[in-house]
């Protein structure tokens, strides 16, 4: 296979920067989503403080990778600003059983309401990025996630930190023509493969965002969309295209990528398979001759990391 490039699917500098912190995009997402977890928790207006105050200790019971500490930063800050919090360990961390994460000082009333929602922050987001970290140790090349989230650009962040790729981060970020977007596009035309072509014929890279990508079911629509895509290339000078291989399988996926390469159209595209991939078979995608493969299993559906909050009289 050439050697290409990374794949344009890491978006994750777009949230953070590890010296600088959250960017805007984030925070606006942290903003969001604390106030809905506080809101359905009975939290509607801000801490004062009552004046008695007590030290908590955030405990891990299980080992992971750290994840949301800036999220619940942010919390702290908007609803309870006279609330300490110091941390022991940072976003992307290792952290092991018995390991002590963070101490919280202030007022009693504003740690026990928000308790819950800082360990369901942290546990959750420290889930995902320790189901990244395994997935992208154990993946022959690149991981990403989908947007298939449930609390949207906070677990692409937390992908982000356990060492997955984000893919785009919203519509807007990056353009993605799926199966449904074909179905209504160009009614005169028969055929997918037409239609892809016709499309990718006629559209202004520059309009895409951070890529362009496109979702194929068969072979001859993958080839058909290299070779359109590799004449404009030639053309105009514009990025490769992302191909994405909705379930093929590694066998698949390996006949298209060889198919490309001997056309000599493998290095005007980034290669993605998507269905079916699971952290057990991943092995099997090994030889695939892929860039990348996605799924929303490394940030739906995972374990939190177990964590406690013990609390003392200061």
């Amino acid at each position: 296979m050439p050697d290409n490039p990374p794949p344009p699917h890491d978006r994750g500098k777009e949230l953070w920067d590890a010296s600088e912190g959250p960017s805007r995009m984030l925070i606006s997402s942290m903003d969001r989503w604390t106030s809905a977890l506080l809101a359905d928790d009975g939290v509607d207006m801000p801490f004062m403080g009552s004046g008695h105050n007590v030290e908590a200790k955030i405990i891990a019971k299980s080992t992971g990778i750290l994840a949301g500490c800036a999220a619940v930063d942010h919390m702290i800050q908007i609803w309870a600003g006279n609330l300490q919090i110091s941390w022991s360990h940072g976003e992307g961390r290792s952290v092991g059983n018995g390991d002590e994460i963070a101490t919280l000082t202030g007022d009693k009333d504003a740690i026990l309401s928000l308790e819950r929602t800082i360990l369901n922050i942290l546990g959750q987001l420290s889930g995902i990025a320790t189901e990244a970290k395994k997935w992208s140790s154990k993946a022959p090349r690149q991981i990403a996630c989908t947007r298939k989230t449930v609390w949207g650009l906070l677990d692409k962040w937390a992908v982000h930190l356990g060492g997955g790729l984000t893919h785009r981060l919203t519509k807007q970020d990056a353009k993605m023509i799926k199966e449904n977007d074909f179905a209504i596009m160009y009614p005169e035309l028969e055929s997918n493969g037409a239609r892809i072509s016709k499309f990718l014929a006629e559209i202004n890279p520059d309009d895409c965002g951070a890529f362009l990508e496109i979702e194929v079911r068969e072979e001859k629509e993958a080839i058909m969309a290299a070779f359109t895509w590799s004449e404009k290339r030639m053309n105009i000078g514009c990025d490769r295209l992302v191909i994405m291989l909705d379930n093929f399988g590694p066998e698949r996926c390996k006949s298209v990528a060889d198919e490309l390469s001997e056309m000599g159209l493998r290095e005007h595209v980034v290669l993605e398979a998507s269905g079916g991939i699971l952290l057990e078979n991943l092995e099997e995608w090994r030889d695939c001759g892929l860039d990348v493969l996605s799924t929303s299993t490394i940030n739906r559906g995972t374990t939190p990391l177990d964590l406690s909050m013990l609390m003392k009289e200061e």
